[in-house]
């Protein structure tokens, strides 16, 4: 059976010892982090642009739009901050 280089390495490392489970775990916690960034990148973008847009349409609703802006970036914030405290626990309680 032909699989990806990647798969190779999960199914090599689940059946190793424990010494080469750590560095799989590395790499597992980089590529979840860095995934789990992307969507709270593009929901910021997606905010700050929709912002602009809106302020532009109404600038005398400059004051009400800013404090919703900076409640949807705290909130998309928090996403990623939980996704990063979830791939720590696996990491460190595995």
């Amino acid at each position: 059976m032909d699989l990806h280089p990647i798969t190779e390495l999960i199914a090599q490392g689940s059946s190793s010892s424990s010494s080469g489970g750590k560095g799989l775990q590395s790499i597992a916690l980089g590529v979840g982090a860095g995934l789990g960034t992307i969507g709270p990148g593009v929901g910021v973008g997606y905010i700050f642009g929709k912002v602009i847009e809106s302020v532009t349409r109404q600038p005398e609703m400059r004051d009400e739009i800013t404090s919703i802006q900076w409640l949807g970036f705290a909130l998309t914030e928090a996403c990623f901050f939980y996704g990063l405290v979830a791939g720590l626990l696996s990491y460190v309680l595995k």
